[in-house]
């Protein structure tokens, strides 16, 4: 009897760790109808439809949603920038797009931020420049028609449509006020002739003393500060194979070299690239603090902290897998629960079905304890996802719950093993439950066993 409680025991424990999803049916304003899988308890509503290439999120010192769009693959001017306005918290759905900025070249991030004078400043990374301009409350448009170039980075290189050349710079603030900017490679492979390349930037807020922060990163697509700790996806290269390399996420360390393009990482290890040695090996290249399917492309993120309501994602990461761009290779089209240490599972997905692709999802912003927004850059569609009964999102601007998140995260260490989680989840808390009661269950056993 014994013997069989722990064979249950210890066959469950998978099983009570599984996030278990079901279809929710999508209806959009053309009439088209598709189901996404998610958890049961949240629900999924397009909250702006129309757009293109929509990506990135920043929340306005007003209280407002803005988002950048960069028209589709190719290298163009067509970009923008749109506010999302007269949110409805019963539909789910924002009234009101309104083009804030046009005709940019790629724009896929933008960010605020407010200098010790008290000014607001609009920040906005396009592939060629990063440029700033006074921000005021209130505006639909710029009010500031002069914007400063703090920097420019090279822009030329193949077409994006045959894969190599990165087109996207994104930026983050740390909380002391520096300024980070993401620069991806030239390439798929090679070596590249400009250092900014394959890096991420440090700055001041005037884009005064630029220097390099980390280097080696074939793509960073996102960024985010979390406490004391800058965060980052980061794309592996296309020339390995179908099951490698790792689709990688980096707790950012300040002069580290990661690897690209002579080391990669699978499987959670770092190897070296025979095409592409070099003399100090890779050796001293850091490990990622979480990995993803080959081919995945992990995109945005966000972090989902104590204050959230909702065992399922509260303390972890939401991560966007954008996909393949060979859909046979099928990896990604979803958006995955992201816990260091543990088995990633997935939150929502279904934009892949067959050969079919319904969305792609790319940038993911929280709004409150209970909801958050993400893009798909595939459809043009802005989603919003909410905990069913809960109360609408307030439209303030910095929420407790952003100051919440960044104390939880400062204690966060991915270089101790003692704080490297920022809490125990669902299966953690099982695991230990069933540790004891298997310590238990062996020592009634043991006890039995001397006994006769």
């Amino acid at each position: 009897m014994v013997k069989t409680i722990l064979l249950f025991l210890i066959l469950s424990l998978p099983a009570l760790a599984q996030v278990k999803l079901v279809p929710h049916k999508i209806t959009l304003k053309n009439g088209k109808t598709f189901n996404l899988n998610l958890p049961a308890e949240y629900e999924i509503i397009p909250a702006a439809e129309g757009l293109k290439r929509v990506r990135f999120f920043a929340k306005s010192p007003d209280g407002r949603i803005f988002v950048t769009d960069m028209y589709d693959l190719t290298d163009n001017a067509k970009g923008a920038v749109y506010i999302l306005d007269g949110f409805d918290a019963e539909s789910g759905k924002f009234s009101k797009i309104t083009p804030y900025l046009t005709n940019l070249k790629n724009p896929n991030s933008v960010q605020f931020y407010k200098d010790e004078k008290g000014q607001d400043w609009l920040y906005l990374a396009e592939t060629d420049r990063l440029t700033r301009r006074k921000f005021t409350k209130g505006e639909t448009a710029p009010t500031d028609t002069k914007p400063q170039t703090l920097a420019t980075f090279p822009d030329y290189g193949l077409s994006y449509k045959y894969g190599g050349w990165h087109l996207t710079r994104t930026i983050a603030f740390s909380p002391a006020g520096k300024l980070y900017v993401s620069v991806g490679s030239s390439c798929n492979a090679c070596e590249e002739k400009e250092a900014v390349r394959a890096t991420v930037l440090e700055m001041n807020a005037d884009g005064s003393q630029q220097r390099t922060f980390a280097k080696g990163l074939r793509n960073a697509v996102d960024l985010k500060w979390i406490g004391k700790f800058l965060f980052a996806t980061n794309q592996g290269a296309d020339h390995l194979g179908l099951n490698k390399p790792d689709e990688t996420f980096y707790a950012l360390k300040d002069g580290a070299d990661y690897g690209w393009v002579s080391c990669y990482q699978s499987d959670g290890k770092v190897y070296a690239d025979s095409e592409y040695r070099r003399r100090e090996g890779c050796e001293n290249v850091p490990g990622s603090y979480a990995y993803f399917p080959a081919h995945s492309s992990a995109l945005g993120f966000d972090y989902f902290d104590e204050t959230t309501n909702g065992e399922t994602i509260k303390n972890s990461f939401l991560v966007a897998l954008h996909g393949s761009t060979n859909k046979k290779i099928g990896s990604g089209y979803k958006i995955v629960i992201m816990r260091k240490g543990e088995e990633n599972q997935d939150f929502i997905n279904g934009f892949l079905q067959g050969k079919t692709v319904l969305g792609r999802p790319c940038g993911i912003m929280k709004l409150d304890e209970n909801s958050f927004l993400f893009t798909d850059d595939f459809s043009g569609i802005v989603y919003y996802v909410r905990k069913k009964g809960a109360k609408p999102p307030t439209n303030s601007g910095q929420s407790e719950m952003e100051e919440t998140q960044n104390e939880v995260a400062s204690t966060n260490s991915s270089e101790s093993n003692t704080k490297n989680r920022m809490c125990f989840p669902i299966s953690a808390i099982v695991l230990i439950l069933s540790t004891l009661i298997i310590k238990i269950c062996f020592v009634n056993l043991s006890a039995s066993n001397s006994a006769t």
